[in-house]
């Protein structure tokens, strides 16, 4: 019998899921929910792009429980409701794949949930875009499952290594990696626009080009631009899991929430990437958004 994959949340990371998954065994079986379907303004457009995927449409998160495998791929701030709604619904023998970037502890409570009903939970951290390899993309797997499900994640084509048998210890390392790479987005795109504003690009941005070359400019920064001016509102969540990792762990959650800050800003700034070869006019144009947005001088948004 063919293995069925339901999908709780169906955006980006869903969709390229089940692009490979179905070219890689088109004898697969799909079916999906996403909280959007509840959305009389929103559930037309959703249950279309689903249907339209060859995915059959679940009208609620009970209607994935026949599934073997579950797929939770909503937004940051809905995984642990996600397995809340779908906890009763679940039976021995599913497993449950938690590929949502959150914190070990959110994660930890999620399996709870999960487990409680016999069910399998797998935590999954994606390590890359999930595009243009979709479930091939490179994952670190976790769980008291991991092991015993490597077999079938590898038939699939699954990139994975598994990383221990306590779960969060994949999201883990998701989490304190993602304090570096989207701070390093976050203080690329603020020190440029800081110095686009103080009227000092000129000056800094050959600074910086000269003492990092390494980094690869001016394509480097075009890249973080554009990842945060596409991803950011995405990225924002995930920083704010990160924040509480770290802070967890009795650190500075702190500097991820400022991170934070900084990704949805610019995600929510609504203007164009730049262009490497027009670095300097794009990065004003970015400026000019974000500071027509921003709060009056002493109050914080």
């Amino acid at each position: 019998m063919s293995l069925s994959i339901a999908f709780i949340g169906f955006g980006e990371a869903a969709r390229a899921f089940h692009e490979t998954l179905a070219a890689c065994e088109p004898d697969l079986g799909f079916a999906a929910y996403d909280v959007l379907l509840d959305k009389a303004d929103r559930a037309p457009e959703m249950r279309s792009v689903i249907a339209a995927s060859g995915v059959e449409v679940a009208d609620t998160a009970a209607g994935l429980a026949g599934a073997d495998w579950i797929v939770s791929a909503v937004t940051a701030d809905q995984s642990l409701a996600a397995a809340e709604t779908l906890a009763p619904h679940l039976k021995a023998g599913q497993v449950y794949i938690d590929i949502n970037s959150v914190s070990p502890g959110r994660k930890r409570a999620s399996a709870a949930l999960v487990e409680a009903g016999g069910a399998r939970y797998l935590d999954m951290a994606m390590m890359a875009p999930v595009h243009p390899r979709g479930h091939r993309t490179p994952t670190l797997i976790a769980g008291p499952d991991a092991a015993a499900l490597a077999a079938e994640l590898t038939r699939l084509d699954f990139s994975f290594r598994i990383v221990g048998e306590a779960t969060g210890a994949a999201t883990a390392i998701k989490m304190v990696r993602s304090l570096f790479v989207k701070g390093l987005e976050a203080v690329t795109v603020e020190s440029l626009l800081a110095a686009q504003a103080s009227g000092c690009f000129e000056e800094v941005y050959a600074s910086l080009a000269r003492d990092f070359p390494g980094l690869g400019w001016p394509d480097f920064a075009a890249y973080e631009f554009e990842r945060t001016l596409r991803h950011g509102k995405r990225r924002a969540a995930e920083m704010r899991e990160s924040a509480a990792t770290i802070a967890e762990l009795g650190l500075n959650g702190a500097l991820a929430a400022e991170i934070a800050e900084v990704q949805e800003r610019m995600g929510a700034a609504g203007a164009p990437a730049p262009k490497a070869d027009a670095l300097a006019d794009g990065i004003a144009a970015v400026a000019e958004r974000r500071l027509a947005a921003a709060p009056p001088r002493g109050k914080a948004r």
